[in-house]
């Protein structure tokens, strides 16, 4: 089953080389993943059912989103534009839990509503997300952001905001909370300095330590970091007094992330203790190739020292973690911390399929860009 993705035979034996695949291919993967998802999904509104049912503007359908989009942006199907509208449209561009709504995850669903309307600038489309961000503007509670996947949720929403209405006031907004998460959560912060990682919320913080005695920092909470930290640098003005900072903890955690690698292409699930669940798993890798592979493209890293680990990483993904229909292994499901989700294998359906593919998609994305 591990090699079945050599089954694919529009997916040329380059992607098993050590190059960067043609785009060409690049592209096929994506395709092929991205129509196996919404053939098994037709109706974007249905809810999610797993141990309860739940509205598919949950972030995890979200985080498919954000993928969607970005294949979109190099692939202009109608079918992929279709699909995303009429995910909006089955929610009437609402947020679950309304416009008073405060958790992050939940805010998640507005990056794809707000860039599905600079597309098609429909008021009705931006105007929940917009009430929502503005709620959150007028609170003086700045300590929302309690876990970093918080991060990857919420800080884009400010970011594309800000931008389309010209208001500063929304990045303001978003580096007070940046803030408090990064040196108050937790007593000192959740980002470690000496580490430049990141712990997933104060439950992890020391003296909690993984098995081996090191710092627990989660692979796929790192990767939403990452993910944050791009998404925010890609739209934010270099002319924003926090622009230099979101860049230098960018290049940091990327930095970081160098010496841990494994030498299949991976990163394990818990990055300073390879045998705390160690093995493949797609969601964090794909996140970091995504980090790494903007980053080079937008050369604001070194590309010497960054395309020979997104070429290792992204042809491990190619290589292990695609089945013959296009359903992604390796996917470590919803949690917290390494033992969540557990065994990670290729056969196992994790508990929600789709945000596994929008990590996936949005590496893509970028490594086609290469």
């Amino acid at each position: 089953m591990k090699n079945l993705f050599i089954a694919i035979c529009f997916i040329s034996q380059i992607a098993f080389a050590q190059t960067i695949p043609a785009k060409k291919d690049v592209l096929s993967a994506m395709r092929l993943t991205n129509q196996y998802f919404m053939q098994k999904w037709p109706d974007p509104g249905k809810p999610t059912f797993t141990n309860k049912e739940r509205p598919s503007n949950l972030w995890t359908r979200a985080v498919y989103y954000e993928g969607l989009m970005a294949l979109y942006n190099i692939d202009k199907q109608a079918a992929y534009y279709d699909y995303a509208v009429a995910w909006g449209e089955s929610h009437q561009w609402g947020l679950w839990g309304g416009t008073e709504v405060r958790n992050a995850d939940n805010q998640c669903c507005g990056q794809t509503y707000i860039d599905l309307y600079l597309i098609d600038k429909k008021e009705e489309r931006i105007r929940d997300i917009k009430a929502a961000m503005d709620n959150m503007k007028a609170s003086q509670q700045v300590d929302d952001w309690w876990w970093i996947d918080a991060l990857q949720m919420a800080m884009p929403v400010y970011t594309r905001l800000g931008v389309v209405y010209k208001d500063t006031s929304y990045f303001n907004r978003m580096y007070t909370m940046y803030a408090y998460t990064k040196y108050n959560h937790g007593g000192k912060g959740l980002y470690n300095p000496a580490d430049h990682l990141w712990w997933r919320d104060k439950d992890f913080v020391p003296p909690y330590t993984a098995p081996n005695g090191e710092d627990c920092y989660w692979s796929r909470g790192n990767g939403w970091v990452v993910a944050a930290l791009v998404r925010t640098l890609d739209l934010l003005p270099a002319t924003d007094p926090h622009y230099a900072e979101y860049l230098q903890d960018y290049r940091d955690m990327l930095k970081a992330l160098v010496p841990i690698q494994r030498p299949d292409g991976f990163w394990n699930v818990s990055l300073h203790d390879a045998d705390n669940y160690g093995g493949m798993e797609l969601t964090g890798t794909s996140l970091f190739v995504y980090g790494m592979a903007w980053g080079i493209n937008h050369r604001l890293i070194d590309k010497k020292t960054y395309l020979p680990i997104v070429r290792k990483a992204w042809n491990a993904l190619l290589k292990n973690c695609i089945d013959k229909d296009g359903r992604l292994g390796y996917v470590q499901g919803t949690g917290k911390e390494p033992k969540d989700g557990q065994p990670v294998t290729f056969d196992k359906v994790p508990d929600f399929e789709d945000y596994g593919l929008g990590c996936f998609l949005l590496a893509g994305s970028e490594v086609y860009k290469l």
